[in-house]
């Protein structure tokens, strides 16, 4: 996994290398009135603390930035209350007098005895706090006076305490009763939460914090503290006001002071909770650092959403004290560094991951800077001035009477002035006729006033002389400063067009970014669709080859079936047209039979006709039906053979449906080795050879007609059964009245009326029809009646 990022540090770093690309920037811009915000970020362990505040011997980023203000401001910081803060997070500014007055009213009170006061400062942290580097700003308005405040807080469990608040030591140490049980005492107050306000500038502050003026950076080093499990944040502010035309005095002006701000911030372990085994307590503290540091991460993702994208989401900056805090920074009121605290440790693998995709994220939000502040208005250059005239008055004073403040008894310059003037006469009148003390006294005076008149000309030309000299030096001084203006304007126009450059190239790399991703977003989307209509394609053709694998099949099985069904049918073909021949020599042979009949009759003498039984008695007294009835006396009858069914050594499966109504019919079909179901199944039909299906239906008429579907059961391929239907019997009562005889002719022959009663007759046509006449080899009549499929 690879992340990019604007710098990145060694394990050998050097702490002077880690300053001067990260933090001596912010020291910069807090020299010019502008607020920074640094973090440091990682895992516990990962050296956030170490990075801050260093080693014995190498200062970290804190002592260097303390260093670095109080070598640049060092000559030009003004005493002590000069600045005083304001509990709205403003700053006032006091003239010297009351600020004499506020030392000496601080010097008179006790000092209270706090763990700050009362530590003293230690070698470790001198030797991390002796910086040989000697690093400053170059750039420092000598025409200000400047006041350095710190205060030093934590946010803990998201609650907000004052490392500085001034606390009695021992109120916490636990005292024992008789029980030797630890009581607390009595009068102990725990330390309160702060709360977060906003001033008139929409700036975040923290309410009734302690901010200690300081000198020097013993002095403000003195105050940090060791890392702990919460968020330490370290706060220097700079307080800086012009001084007058003069260049003496601090210029009484609200409106022209300037305060900046530098947060250096320590924050705690990323870990996740699983991972630091705290319980109770210390598990609750663990997860409301970590839920600081999501919200953190919240923030930074929906601003550069907003930026990227130009919604307006509204940034969750109050979930958070951390975030509350500081979302001026993230608004644009100053400059944000964050280090990046990775330690190689495999058990923090998944943490450091993570820490570096975030870290990596906030990259591309962008912070706008603000302005630079307005200028006062005075000349610049008082401060150098005002001190080469008090040089220079010096000197001419050491010139004229010596040197000035040589011992404590050495005469003033006023009285070197009046030594120079000749002395005066006695004005002692001793004689009232003394005519020469007075016109000496005259005299002396007449030479002292000329003599004054001759200085004053002369310091009035001086003082002609220097104001030209003033002017003059004004003058160049103003045109000098006209040409660097000028320079100046033209270099910042040329930096402000090459910023809006920058700026334009900026955004048009960001917009190509974006489209980047987009195309990048937008292949990917291709490339995964490519995939699927690839997949679907071989899933497809797959397909296709076993369909036409399953169709050649088909084909190879279905031109089985058809030369199976073909050669079957020819010779089902070939059995009819034979069995159709035989019927056609059956017919040929009675019809042969019968005209020989006719013609016996015909050539024969006629004879007595036997009698014929009349209809009534054969309806009185029914006689027993011969098996095959003659067509002549002459002809012999052959007994008739009893036909073996043809299934005599099959298994039939009997179906019969449950709605199956019994007829009285006298022919049924009788199976002995059937099965007879409800419904096929596989079990009976794999048991059985042939299967005959009951099937009942209304005739025309309105008599239950019978139908016996029968069909070979046979085993398919696939291991199945099949049933392959043959031919179909018809089992249907009728009444014998209701049939249409055979109409006579209209004269009938009385001769020929007995041979044609015996062709004619409903019986002898039955019996004919079902059991043929002796010696037909047609078979039983079921043959005739039967209607294969």
């Amino acid at each position: 996994t690879q992340y990019s990022f604007k710098e990145v540090f060694g394990t050998l770093v050097a702490q002077k290398e880690l300053f001067d690309v990260v933090a001596k920037p912010l020291v910069e811009d807090l020299i010019r009135g502008k607020n920074g915000l640094l973090f440091t970020y990682g895992v516990t362990g990962s050296g956030k603390t170490h990075t801050m505040t260093g080693s014995p011997g190498d200062g970290g980023l804190l002592p260097r930035c303390l260093a670095m203000i109080f070598n640049s401001i060092g000559p030009f910081q003004a005493k002590r209350f000069v600045f005083k803060l304001d509990d709205k997070n403003g700053v006032d500014v006091q003239s010297e007098v009351e600020a004499l007055l506020e030392r000496q009213r601080r010097e008179a009170l006790p000092t209270p005895k706090t763990p700050a006061g009362k530590r003293q400062l230690d070698p470790e942290f001198a030797d991390m706090i002796d910086v040989q580097d000697h690093c400053r700003a170059e750039e420092v308005d000598e025409d200000n006076v400047y006041g350095v405040f710190v205060s030093y807080i934590e946010i803990y469990n998201n609650y907000i305490y004052d490392l500085l608040e001034e606390a009695p030591c021992d109120s916490i140490k636990p005292k024992w009763n008789n029980c030797n049980t630890p009581v607390r005492n009595g009068d102990f107050v725990p330390p309160q939460s702060k709360i977060l306000r906003e001033d008139q500038n929409h700036n975040m502050y923290v309410t009734g914090c302690t901010e200690v003026e300081v000198k020097s950076t013993e002095e403000a080093f003195e105050l940090n503290r060791e890392s702990s499990r919460s968020h330490s944040v370290f706060i220097i502010k700079l307080a800086q006001a012009p001084l007058d035309a003069d260049g003496d005095n601090v210029l009484q002006e609200k409106e022209q002071i300037t305060l900046s701000q530098l947060s250096l911030v320590d924050l705690a372990g990323s870990e996740r909770t699983n991972r630091t085994k705290a319980e109770g307590n210390r598990l609750r503290e663990a997860g409301n650092i970590n839920q600081s540091l999501m919200t953190l991460r919240t923030c930074i993702e929906v601003l550069r959403e907003n930026q990227l994208y130009g919604t307006n989401k509204m940034v969750p900056y109050r979930d958070s004290k951390l975030t509350h805090l500081f979302k001026n920074y993230f608004d644009g009121e100053g400059k944000v560094r964050m280090i990046v605290c990775v330690n190689p440790k495999a058990e923090d693998y998944e943490e450091s991951l993570q820490v570096m995709r975030f870290a990596e994220m906030t990259q591309e939000v962008e912070v706008a800077r603000p302005l630079d502040r307005p200028l006062c208005g005075l000349t610049p250059g008082r401060r150098l001035r005002n001190q080469a005239f008090r040089e220079e008055l010096s000197r001419k004073l050491e010139l004229r009477g010596g040197p000035v403040g040589a011992g404590p008894e050495e005469p003033s310059a006023a009285e070197l002035f009046f030594q120079s003037f000749p002395p005066l006469p006695s004005c002692e009148l001793l004689d009232i006729n003394d005519d020469q003390t007075l016109p000496k006294l005259i005299e002396a005076l007449e030479q002292r006033h000329k003599m004054r008149q001759m200085l004053a000309e002369e310091f009035a030309k001086n003082v002609l002389a220097f104001k030209t000299m003033l002017q003059e030096f004004d003058s160049s001084v103003a045109s000098k400063e006209n040409y660097i203006q000028g320079k100046l304007a033209e270099k910042e126009k040329t930096i402000t067009g090459q910023k809006m450059e920058l700026e334009r190239l900026e955004k048009k790399i960001k917009t190509l970014e974006y489209k980047i991703e987009i195309l990048e977003k937008t292949a990917t989307i291709y490339e995964e669709d490519k995939r699927n209509l690839q997949q679907e394609l071989e899933s497809k053709s797959q397909k296709l080859q076993r369909q036409a694998s399953d169709k050649r099949r088909l084909e190879a099985r279905l031109q089985g079936m058809v030369a199976e069904t073909s050669l079957k049918w020819e010779k089902e073909c070939e059995r009819r047209v034979a069995a159709k021949q035989l019927e056609m020599q059956n017919k040929l042979w009675v019809k042969d039979e019968k005209l020989k009949q006719l013609k016996a009759i015909v050539t024969e003498p006629r004879a007595e006709r036997p009698e014929r039984p009349s209809r009534e008695r054969d309806r009185e007294k029914p006689l027993p039906r011969s098996v095959s009835p003659s067509p002549a006396p002459s002809a012999p009858v052959a007994p008739l053979r009893p036909r073996r069914s043809r299934s005599a050594g099959e298994r039939w499966v009997d179906h019969r449906p449950p709605s199956h109504v019994p007829t009285e019919t006298l022919l049924q079909p009788r199976m002995p080795r059937a099965i007879t179901v409800d419904a096929p199944s596989e079990r009976a039909l794999a048991r059985c050879d042939r299967y005959l299906l009951t099937h009942q239906e209304l005739a025309s008429d309105g008599e239950i007609q019978t139908k016996l579907i029968k069909g070979d059961v046979f085993k398919t391929r696939g291991g199945g059964q099949a049933v392959q239907f043959t031919d179909i019997e018809t089992l249907k009562q009728e009444s014998p009245t209701g049939r249409k005889r055979r109409s006579s002719p209209p004269n009938p022959d009385p001769a020929g009326d007995a041979a044609d009663s015996e062709w004619t007759d409903v019986e002898t046509r039955c019996s004919v029809a079902v059991e043929m006449r002796a010696g037909s080899a047609l078979g039983p009549g079921f043959q005739h009646h039967a209607q294969p499929k």
